[in-house]
């Protein structure tokens, strides 16, 4: 294999890595030093981006010591962190470890950045190749899931990474023993502005793993908006209806970032269809956003993949000299890529404990991405520039192969986890079984995805009112994590957004749902989002009005406005039926806010085992999740079990028909 098509192959493999301990590690800063909202915001994103600036001085050591030994060193630790993430470890250890893996990953990125001056194929790969295999495992990534599975593959992906390093190690000392690079290393021109081959695509690669990983290539996101419903019963999750348009998402980016389209049409179309792409997105218009995004994406990549910027284009041999004033350059932009990455994240997330609106931060990635790729410079040729052209870095029939199979795998994934079919109507019960729980995205009090630990604790319920509900935060990894519960319930899904198109509320039901209808709250000063969602259930020869909410009191407040917000919604939508409300309601028996539910008539159901203490989970001390009937609804077996599959106890109940 060439080496330049080996960079290539180990660039990929390297971003598909990089990716998956991204995934670990953005949660654990969450969940585990942020302690969901404990540790004060601005002490989080210090340690956040503190990671990122200590990167800052990779390029300073490659060019010291060396783009191979800093690059091959820092593979070895990317790699075992990833191993040892597999462990499932949870708590400190998974923190740390995280931690360790991406300090080393970026440094990776800054001695590869020295040596390779065309990374867009390998960068388009690696985040395509993640995402398919991000959607062929359901979202639920191999770090979580642990077992003989997760070994396997991971065993397949790591050893891969290192093995393609060490062949790029090896195939780069034996040029530097054959001699000097016959175009020479440029380093000695003087009197004239070098432009640095490579420069821009690598300084756009955090921001175009932070607009994959949110909108484009995000295969969660994919099934959110497969679920997305019709204004008449919004939130109803439609089976099988994400393959196609995800599989297309993969389609449209390879295809813009592998085939480089005619300059002048290029450098217009595309910074505007990214732009188009992230409006869409925070404006809740999911399909159109991600398909307009990966294409605007994949295309503002192509635009950087120059093979020379001007009269220095000679660095663009990425020899063994090129490890000097040009590689540093690179690795500069690639470390200042990656602050741009944490920094529009931290910004974007930040705003639920802040209260600032936040949609302007994937909005601004792309327009500095739009920008960046607008204003590159047209790939430079051997006439002039002088020096011999690289060519493509990989051949057409490679680029077409990987562009199908990938693809076609996207679809696979997707058309592989599907919602639960609907449920068929059934005999008239006597009674149900109602569960209310706030999952915290999926991740319990260790800080693991634990999935199957809030199956546990759901299983057996009809009826399942989930508040925090997480359909694809790239902060949480990217997952899911309604979808993933709702095929270990085999229970169809209702859901809700709140905070933003992807985070919000859901009603999971093994009786048909007939009709729904969501109620944005006013926010009353509350930083994050909420909302009331209603939806009829057909329990043969009655309906059951569900309403599932999640109350976001304002700093220091009690959440009275939005609980009369909510109780006046609910019953309206009740309409004279029989009634169930919960979630997580932040506010306790006592308080002003419980009041305006028992003052519009509603029923404490968990009044029979009161005091029901439900949070912190590892301490309970507060009452604040809850479950309201109407009048003549009855409620025994009512419980709250211990468990820190989250950081709120689940309460269940049985609650008797009239």
């Amino acid at each position: 294999m060439r080496h330049r098509h080996l960079s290539t192959l180990t660039l990929a493999l390297g971003i598909a890595v990089l990716l998956d301990v991204l995934r670990v590690w953005l949660p654990s800063v969450i969940t585990l030093f942020g302690r969901a909202a404990e540790t004060p915001a601005e002490l989080l994103g210090a340690f956040a981006l503190g990671w990122f600036l200590l990167a800052l001085a990779a390029p300073a050591l490659v060019r010291r010591t060396g783009a191979a030994p800093v690059g091959l060193v820092a593979a070895v630790v990317l790699a075992a962190a990833r191993l040892a993430l597999t462990a499932q470890p949870g708590g400190p250890a998974q923190l740390w470890l995280a931690c360790a893996g991406l300090l080393a990953g970026l440094v990776w990125l800054a001695a590869t950045a020295a040596s390779v001056p065309r990374p867009v194929a390998g960068l388009a790969l690696g985040m395509a190749g993640n995402a398919v295999g991000h959607a062929l495992l359901g979202t639920e990534d191999l770090v979580w899931r642990g077992g003989v599975l997760a070994w396997s593959l991971s065993a397949l992906l790591v050893p891969a990474f290192l093995a393609a390093s060490v062949a790029v190690r090896r195939e780069r000392a034996d040029t530097s023993a054959a001699g000097p690079s016959p175009t020479g290393a440029g380093h000695g021109t003087t009197g004239r502005r070098i432009r640095v081959p490579g420069r821009r695509a690598w300084l756009l690669c955090g921001p175009a793993l932070l607009l994959a990983g949110q909108v484009a290539l995000a295969p969660a996101l994919w099934s959110a908006a497969a679920g997305t419903g019709s204004p008449a019963f919004p939130g109803l999750a439609r089976p099988g209806s994400g393959a196609l348009p995800g599989a297309l998402a993969v389609l449209l980016f390879l295809a813009a970032a592998l085939f480089r389209a005619p300059a002048r049409v290029a450098r217009v179309l595309w910074p505007l269809v990214l732009l188009a792409g992230s409006v869409l997105f925070v404006t809740g218009h999911l399909v159109p956003a991600y398909l307009l995004t990966a294409a605007g994406l994949g295309g503002c990549l192509a635009l950087t993949d120059t093979t020379g910027d001007g009269p220095a284009a000679a660095d663009d041999a990425a020899g063994p000299g090129d490890d000097g004033r040009a590689g540093a350059r690179r690795g500069r932009a690639a470390a200042l890529g990656m602050l741009v990455f944490a920094v529009a994240t931290v910004a974007y997330y930040a705003a639920y404990d802040l209260g600032y609106p936040n949609g302007w931060a994937p909005v601004a990635t792309a327009v500095l991405v739009a920008l960046v790729a607008a204003t590159a410079p047209v790939r430079a040729t051997p006439a002039s520039s002088g020096a011999a052209s690289p060519g493509p870095v990989l051949p057409t029939t490679v680029r077409v192969t990987v562009l199908a199979g990938l693809t076609a795998l996207a679809a696979l994934g997707a058309a592989l986890h599907v919602p639960p079919a609907p449920a068929r109507a059934t005999a008239a019960p006597a009674a149900v079984r109602v569960a209310a729980y706030n999952i915290r995205m999926g991740f319990g009090l260790d800080g693991r995805l634990d999935l199957d630990a809030l199956a546990r604790e759901l299983r057996g319920a009809d009826i399942v009112l989930l508040s925090e509900v997480d359909r694809g935060w790239w902060l949480n990894g990217g997952h899911d994590t309604l979808a993933l519960l709702a095929r270990r319930l085999e229970m169809p899904y209702v859901f809700a957004p709140a905070a933003d198109p992807v985070w919000g509320d859901a009603v999971l039901s093994r009786f048909p749902a007939r009709s729904g209808q969501t109620r944005r709250l006013t926010a009353h000063g509350a930083p994050t989002g909420a909302q009331a969602l209603g939806v009829t259930l057909d329990l043969g020869d009655r309906e059951l009005a569900v309403v599932a909410t999640h109350l976001q009191p304002p700093p220091g407040r009690d959440p009275v406005e939005q609980a009369r917000e909510v109780a006046e919604f609910a019953g309206r939508y009740a309409a004279g039926r029989p009634l169930v409300l919960g979630g997580d309601l932040n506010t306790e028996p006592a308080d002003p806010a419980f009041a305006e539910f028992t003052g519009a008539g509603l029923v404490d159901a968990l009044a029979p085992a009161r005091p029901l203490r439900t949070s912190p989970a590892d301490d309970p001390r507060t009452q604040i999740d809850h479950v309201f009937v109407s009048p003549g609804l009855t409620a025994t077996e009512v419980r709250a079990p211990r468990t820190e599959a989250s950081d709120h106890l689940p309460v269940t109940l049985t609650v008797t028909l009239p």
